[in-house]
């Protein structure tokens, strides 16, 4: 179904101003390919190789040569068989390529580009559900959970953006399916990597910015994280952005300067206003001028927190300016189920549990403030870790918000990978500056999850922070069972029934 010559690879990345190296015409005759790589163990008949990453290994393309492949698109150009076509950047590329081969199936979508420090995959959730009652469930969702291509099965996602071959293979097959609409979460990584270069979104979304994937591997300083969210301001034709956000006034003049339709929500600024009923899970949404969008109105999520509101009212600007119904938005959001966020869980004794993927400082702040405000007379117990090999910003972060936020701070393991986790956890314990919290340590995750609930008194809340609904932890590169934060805790709450 899909396919491009050798003579057509070249004329592209040429009109690109991306071929390096002419190609001898003599070679352009007849060769063709119908698929497109950049593993080794992904490879069919007539496959286009892509040698893509800082880190990319000669092996690799030497597996791929010895398994059948002919042609070689690299920014170097390597000692072998195959024919190289050698370009300035292999990462802009592979999108170019990507997009021309699947016959570009970004234009055949209304695309929502979601970003944010914290509450992307919670606001994606919202999207997808609410479009899926509008358009008949003709949405395709790429999320850091779960990725849907026929709008209704879902299957667990590897990376928040997966890289450009796939993301437009993945566009290509939704549309295949009769798909119209892509919600999408896109990753400061996203953009760092160049995974969705030349890629429009007729929507934006910013929901907020603080310090995070901070480390040698990811984003050497706060101003490159920042720069890299900031990209998808100038690559939609849209926004929707949080005036509450750090940052807003960048991003705000960053709109005006590139003449980019902006709307703007927060509790006290903002195109909307959102006003947080006494009923935790309600809030009304009213525009501070005109209601542009029909929108002004009262909402009800099945999550707590203040700071799902606000996710909400993203949501609803959204769909919104996608020709969504107020009415729509009211039914749908109160039957969104979002996977390992907020998850509520309830002790015999009247404890409330939540199991929540929050993993940083922003994430693990609002929760543990959201739970102080909940139960004011009882104590607030985090169990909480920070993973192996990335983010290392993320752990005195997550000391900060622990010293600010926990009356008991449990640490524990969560993706150690090839670090430490005692290791880890006292760069973690090194930050709590709050002499009133009580620090526990205790490295084995499933005895912490089950040490919280244990300590857990009437009016306290558990939050079990990290790991969501995920059943597996990573060990020195592998990834091994584990029961799961959230399975952990049911299995407990029914123990203490048949007793």
């Amino acid at each position: 179904m899909y396919s491009i010559t050798l003579k057509e690879l070249c004329q592209l990345l040429a009109e690109k101003n991306l071929l390096k190296e002419p190609v001898d015409k003599n070679k352009l005759a007849e060769q063709y390919f119908t698929y497109l790589s950049y593993d080794s163990r992904d490879l069919a008949e007539h496959t286009l190789f892509f040698c893509k990453g800082m880190n990319f290994k000669e092996a690799s393309l030497q597996d791929a040569i010895n398994k059948g492949v002919d042609v070689y698109v690299s920014e170097t150009k390597y000692d072998t068989t195959a024919q190289a076509v050698i370009v300035t950047d292999i990462r802009k590329a592979m999108a170019i390529v990507a997009q021309h081969f699947y016959h570009n199936p970004q234009d055949k979508l209304y695309k929502i580009g979601i970003t944010g420090t914290k509450g992307k995959t919670t606001t994606a959730y919202f999207v997808k559900k609410i479009l899926d009652d509008a358009f008949d469930k003709k949405v395709a969702l790429f999320s850091s959970e779960e990725t849907t291509l026929d709008g209704t099965t879902l299957i667990p996602s590897k990376l928040t953006t997966p890289e450009a071959l796939d993301i437009y293979r993945q566009m290509a097959t939704a549309c295949e399916n009769g798909l119209t609409h892509l919600v999408m979460e896109v990753s400061s990584q996203a953009y760092k990597t160049k995974r969705v270069y030349n890629l429009t979104f007729e929507t934006g979304v910013f929901l907020n910015i603080s310090p995070d994937h901070i480390s040698p591997i990811e984003h050497p300083t706060f101003e490159d994280y920042f720069n890299c969210k900031r990209q998808l301001l100038l690559n939609s034709k849209q926004m929707v952005i949080n005036h509450e956000s750090d940052q807003f006034d960048i991003l705000e003049k960053t709109c005006i300067d590139h003449q980019i339709p902006l709307y703007t929500y927060g509790h006290k600024e903002g195109t909307y206003l959102l006003s947080d009923k006494a009923e935790e899970r309600s809030f009304d949404l009213s525009a501070k001028n005109e209601d542009m969008l029909n929108v002004n109105g009262n909402y009800r999520l099945a999550l707590f927190g203040q700071f799902n509101h606000e996710n909400a009212a993203a949501a609803i600007l959204v769909c919104g300016l996608a020709n969504v119904s107020k009415q729509k938005c009211q039914e749908s959001l109160p039957l969104t189920q979002i996977p390992g966020r907020m998850n509520l869980l309830e002790k015999a004794n009247g404890a409330y549990i939540f199991v929540d993927y929050a993993h940083n400082y922003l994430s693990i702040h609002s929760i543990g403030q959201f739970a102080h405000e909940l139960r004011p007379d009882g104590r607030t117990i985090i169990v909480t870790g920070s993973a192996g090999g990335k983010a290392i910003s993320r752990r005195p972060d997550i000391g900060k918000a622990l010293s600010e936020c926990a009356d008991v701070a449990i640490l524990t393991s969560d993706d150690p990978d090839f670090e430490d986790p005692a290791a880890i956890a006292t760069e973690i314990k090194a930050a709590i500056t709050n002499p009133k919290v009580e620090i526990q340590l205790e490295l084995d995750r499933a005895t912490a999850v089950t040490s919280a609930f244990k300590q857990a008194k009437a009016n306290d809340t558990v939050i079990i922070a990290g790991k969501g609904i995920e059943k597996m932890m990573k060990y020195q590169g592998s990834e091994d069972f584990y029961e799961g934060d959230f399975h952990i805790i049911k299995r407990l709450i029914n123990e203490a029934k048949e007793v």
